[in-house]
């Protein structure tokens, strides 16, 4: 039940959170960009193209162009969870997005959250 609710999220609305996070540490909403991007495979057009559509969490990562092979190596802690233990195929892509945007806040180098 509570994951239906974040399911349904309009990404529109989580996405400026995100950026704050990141511009609080003195991250850009470039970069931002360019991890979301790497994650799922929009590129900067799609990525806006779906902002604007105000797709939910879930039709956001459905419509994704490709999950990024190398998201497998995204692990830590994030909300209490494990994130490589996240059964929920949804639930982890949601929270491999937080985790690597927690990374940028944290200051982590772009190649070390973009895992290349």
């Amino acid at each position: 039940m509570i994951n239906d609710r974040v399911y349904k999220m309009a990404f529109s609305r989580v996405y400026p959170l995100l950026v704050q996070k990141a511009e609080r540490k003195n991250r850009s909403k470039t970069e931002v960009d360019a991890v979301i991007c790497w994650l799922t495979g929009y590129d900067d057009a799609g990525l806006q193209a779906q902002l604007i559509k105000n797709v939910d969490y879930q039709t956001f990562f459905q419509e994704a162009p490709r999950i990024n092979s190398n998201a497998t190596k995204i692990t830590g802690m994030i909300c209490g969870y494990r994130v490589e233990e996240i059964e929920e195929p949804l639930m982890q892509k949601i929270r491999w997005l937080d985790k690597l945007v927690d990374e940028l806040a944290k200051g982590k180098p772009m190649e070390k959250i973009l895992r290349t």
